[in-house]
C-alpha cells in the first residue's frame, strides 16, 4: 500500500505549486531526471550522483546478501555501528523505530559519549560495522582504530577482524584497513550515490538486515513509491508533488520545514534533517528543518513556516492531528503524509529523496554537493595539525568571564553585544544581547559539543523551548560533531538567518585515539572550534558557551538566566 500525501496550501503558493507542475510537465521535467539529465539542475555534475533512482531495484535483485548476514551476525549480544551523518542515520531511525535496543550507534568525538558506549556492551561478543563512503572520514577511522584495539586486548589481534564489517565505496582507504585487519566482510557502495541520498543503498540495508529486518520486504514496500514516483504527470507523482511544494515555499519565503511525526517513528526527522539541509542549503539560499520542536499556539507563528506531518496509521498517538488542521485552516502550508505501518519507512526515504531534487531544481541549485561541510572540516585539520607539531591547541582567550563560564567569539560581534548592555556586564546580559540579535523570520540554533545522553538533551531542549515561547522563531538544537555531516552545511552556506549559541566543554575524561598524537577530547575540541571559526567567517551571529567539565550545572545556569530574561 502506497503512503498518501495531503497538504493544505493557501491560495497563492497553491496556484504557484500549479503553475510550476504545468511548466515540469511541459518540459518533460521527470523523464529527463530520471535519464539523468543535469540541465534539469545546474547542468554541472548532477548526473554522476543519481545512482539512487535505480538502487532499490538493483538491491532487490541482490537480497541474498542481506539473508546470509541476518544469519552470519545473529549471535553477537550486541551491534555497534561507527560512522557519520549519512552512514549512520538511517541506520539509527530503523533501530529506533523497530526497537532494536542491541543496536548502538556512535557518531560523536565526545570522550564521555565513547567511554558510555563502551560500558554498555560486551566487547568480546560485539560486532562493529564501520561505516564510511569515502573512507577517509575522520570519525569512523578514529572509531576503528580505538575499539579495534580494545576488542584485540579482549580476543587477541588475531581474532579481532571477525567481530569488524566495513561498509564503504570500492577502492576507499576503508576497503584497505578493512582487508589489512582481516574484517569479516566488506559490503561496497555505489560511488554514484551520495551519502545523504544511501538509506536504500548497503549504508542503510546491511545494518537493517544484521539487527533482524525482513530487506527484502521492507525493499519490495519501497518499490511501490519508486514506481509511483516514474510518473511522467506531476501531479500524479507523489515525490514531484513534494519536492514542487518545497521547493514553491521556499522560495516564497516559506523556507522553515516544520517536521511533525508520531512518537513510534519519531527519529525520523533527523534522517530528514541532512537529507533536506546539506541539500538545499548554499549559495546564500536554504529550506532549514526544524525537528523535535513543540507544538505551538497557531498566533506564535510567522509566515515563513511549511509544516510537515509523518504519521503513522494506527498510532497510538493522533493528537498532532487537530494542531496541524488548525494550522492549516489559519493560512500555513500543511503537508500530511500517513505511513500504512513502519516497514513502509522506505518509501518516505525514497519519496523525500526524489522531492528533494526536484526543490533543488526549482531553487536553481545543484543539491548534490556540499562545499561548506568541508569547509569545517579544513579548520578543524588545521587545528589538529598544530596540536601534533606543539602538543597543544592555539591558546584562545574568552572575551567575558563569570566562574567556570567562559564566553567566546569574533571581536567585532563582542563589541555588537557590549552595544545592546547597559550597566555592569554579566552573562545573563551577554546572553539576552544575543538572543536579542533574534529578528522575524530568523532561526535559532543550539549546537552542544557534549554527550548526548537524556539528562543533557532534556536541558538544552528547555533551553530551546524557552527561546522559542520568548522570541517566537524556529528553533534548531544538534550535537556536534553530529550535525556538522547534517544541518551545518545549511547553517554554514544558507541564507545569513541564524543566530547560534555553541555549547563546548572540558572533559572530565579523556583518552588517546591509537596510532595518533592527539585525544578524542582534542579531535572534538578541533572540531567545535573549526565549526565556530567558519560560522563567523560566514559572517554569522554566534557566540560560544564554554562550561568547563560540570556540564549539567554548566546547562542549568543557562537555563536558568535564559529562564529570567
Amino acid at each position: 500500500m502506497l503512503n498518501q500525501l495531503t497538504y493544505s496550501l493557501p491560495e497563492k503558493l497553491e496556484n504557484t505549486v500549479r503553475q510550476t507542475m504545468d511548466e515540469w510537465q511541459k518540459k518533460d521535467k521527470i523523464s529527463r531526471v530520471w535519464n539523468k539529465d543535469a540541465s534539469v539542475w545546474t547542468d554541472d555534475d548532477e548526473a554522476k550522483w543519481l545512482g539512487w533512482l535505480d538502487i532499490v531495484e538493483q538491491e532487490l535483485n541482490d537480497f541474498e546478501k542481506y539473508r546470509e548476514i541476518t544469519e552470519a551476525t545473529k549471535d553477537f549480544k550486541d551491534i555497534v555501528l561507527l560512522g557519520m551523518g549519512g552512514s549512520s542515520l538511517c541506520p539509527e531511525v530503523l533501530a529506533e523505530t523497530f526497537g532494536k535496543k542491541q543496536f548502538h550507534i556512535l557518531d560523536s568525538t565526545v570522550p564521555a559519549q565513547i567511554k558510555s558506549l563502551e560500558n554498555k556492551i560486551d566487547l568480546a561478543n560485539t560486532l562493529f560495522i564501520v561505516a564510511s563512503k569515502s573512507g577517509s572520514t575522520l570519525e569512523p577511522n578514529t572509531f576503528k582504530q580505538y575499539f579495534f584495539e580494545k576488542v584485540s586486548e579482549k580476543v587477541g589481534k588475531e581474532n579481532a577482524g571477525r567481530q569488524f564489517i566495513a561498509i564503504t565505496d570500492p577502492n576507499s582507504k576503508m576497503q584497505k584497513v578493512a582487508e589489512d585487519g582481516n574484517f569479516r566482510k566488506i559490503f561496497f557502495g555505489d560511488p554514484t550515490v551520495g551519502g545523504r541520498f544511501s538509506a536504500l543503498t548497503v549504508f542503510g540495508l546491511i545494518p537493517g538486515a544484521i539487527m533482524g529486518l525482513d530487506i527484502e520486504d521492507f525493499l519490495q514496500r519501497t518499490m511501490e513509491m519508486v514506481r509511483a514516483c516514474k510518473s511522467d504527470v506531476p501531479v500524479d507523482n507523489p515525490g514531484a508533488v513534494l519536492g514542487t511544494i518545497l521547493g514553491v515555499c521556499q522560495t516564497h519565503g516559506c523556507n522553515k520545514l516544520t517536521i511533525f511525526t508520531s512518537n513510534e517513528i519519531y527519529d525520523a526527522g533527523a534522517w530528514l534533517e541532512q537529507l533536506i539541509a546539506e541539500s538545499t542549503g548554499k549559495e546564500g539560499i536554504a529550506i532549514i528543518p526544524i525537528d523535535q520542536e513543540p507544538v505551538q499556539p497557531v498566533e506564535n507563528y510567522s509566515d515563513d513556516r511549511v509544516f510537515a506531518y509523518l504519521k503513522l496509521k494506527d498510532s497510538s498517538d493522533n493528537s498532532l492531528v487537530e494542531k496541524l488542521d488548525v494550522l492549516g485552516v489559519n493560512g500555513h502550508p500543511v503537508i500530511t503524509i500517513e505511513l500504512a505501518d513502519k516497514m513502509n519507512l522506505g518509501q518516505e526515504f525514497f519519496r523525500w529523496e526524489f522531492a528533494t531534487a526536484v526543490a533543488g531544481a526549482i531553487m536553481e541549485i545543484n543539491p548534490f554537493n556540499q562545499p561548506d561541510v568541508e569547509a569545517a572540516k579544513i579548520e578543524a585539520k588545521k587545528l589538529t595539525q598544530e596540536y601534533e607539531e606543539k602538543g597543544e591547541l592555539p591558546k584562545e582567550t574568552p572575551f567575558y568571564q563569570e566562574k567556570d563560564i567562559k564566553l567566546f567569539t569574533s571581536d567585532e560581534y563582542a563589541a555588537q553585544l557590549d552595544k545592546f548592555i547597559e550597566g555592569e556586564k554579566s552573562l545573563k546580559k551577554y546572553l539576552q544581547a544575543h538572543l536579542a540579535h533574534l529578528q522575524e523570520n530568523d532561526y535559532f540554533a543550539l549546537l552542544a559539543y557534549i554527550e548526548r545522553n537524556e539528562k543533557n538533551e532534556k536541558l538544552l531542549q528547555a533551553i530551546r523551548e524557552k527561546v522559542l515561547e520568548a522570541k517566537l522563531v524556529a528553533t534548531c538544537l544538534g550535537f556536534g560533531p553530529r550535525f556538522l555531516h547534517s544541518t551545518g552545511q545549511a547553517y554554514k552556506g544558507g541564507s545569513n538567518e541564524g543566530v547560534f549559541l555553541q555549547i563546548t566543554s572540558d572533559d572530565a575524561v579523556d583518552f588517546d585515539v591509537p596510532k595518533q598524537k592527539f585525544t578524542f577530547g582534542v579531535v572534538k575540541a578541533a572540531q567545535a572550534r573549526g565549526d565556530f571559526q567558519v560560522l563567523l567567517d560566514r559572517d554569522r551571529r554566534a557566540l560560544r558557551v564554554h562550561l568547563g567539565e560540570d556540564v549539567g550545572n554548566g546547562l542549568e545556569t543557562l537555563e536558568s538566566l535564559i529562564e529570567s530574561m
